[in-house]
């Protein structure tokens, strides 16, 4: 597993820097091993008396937003057993907060955004010449969607 440790100084400059260098490493040496478990500490100074979650702060949204539209397939290098993928969902999409079920994401974003991802993610497998995409159908199944096997037929057309 891998930490990446994002402070005030980088959400606010919108500096990558801190996740660019261990997701150029992997790029360079096993891109066909989704094996980093990237997991995110983030170390934002603001009000103790702030009662907002993390991913309810416009300026740590918008830090996740751009590393989002710079590496597309950062959900597959995600550590999930860890929860990292439903809190980065969380940065990109609409949700509320439910103590009995947990994040609540808004229906018609998340399949937006899961659609888009899948389109994004298959592309840049095509790219790697990675012919497997069980990791992608097993993201697309933890956020609650079934992808069948016809839709990346039609994708290679």
């Amino acid at each position: 597993m891998t930490t990446i440790c994002v402070d005030t100084e980088a959400i606010l400059s919108l500096d990558l820097s801190s996740i660019a260098n261990s997701i150029e490493s992997w790029l360079v040496t096993n891109p066909k091993q989704f094996d980093l478990e990237l997991k995110f500490s983030i170390d934002y100074n603001r009000d103790p008396q702030d009662p907002r979650e993390l991913s309810e702060i416009p300026e740590i949204r918008l830090w996740f937003l751009r590393l989002d539209a710079r590496y597309p397939y950062l959900p597959l290098l995600l550590d999930w057993q860890a929860g990292e993928l439903s809190r980065y969902v969380a940065m990109l999409i609409p949700h509320q907060f439910s103590r009995k079920e947990g994040i609540q994401y808004n229906p018609e974003a998340l399949e937006l955004w899961v659609m888009h991802r899948v389109f994004l993610i298959t592309d840049w497998l095509q790219c790697q010449q990675i012919e497997d995409r069980s990791k992608l159908k097993f993201m697309t199944q933890m956020l609650g969607y079934e992808l069948d096997d016809g839709l990346f037929e039609l994708l290679e057309q």
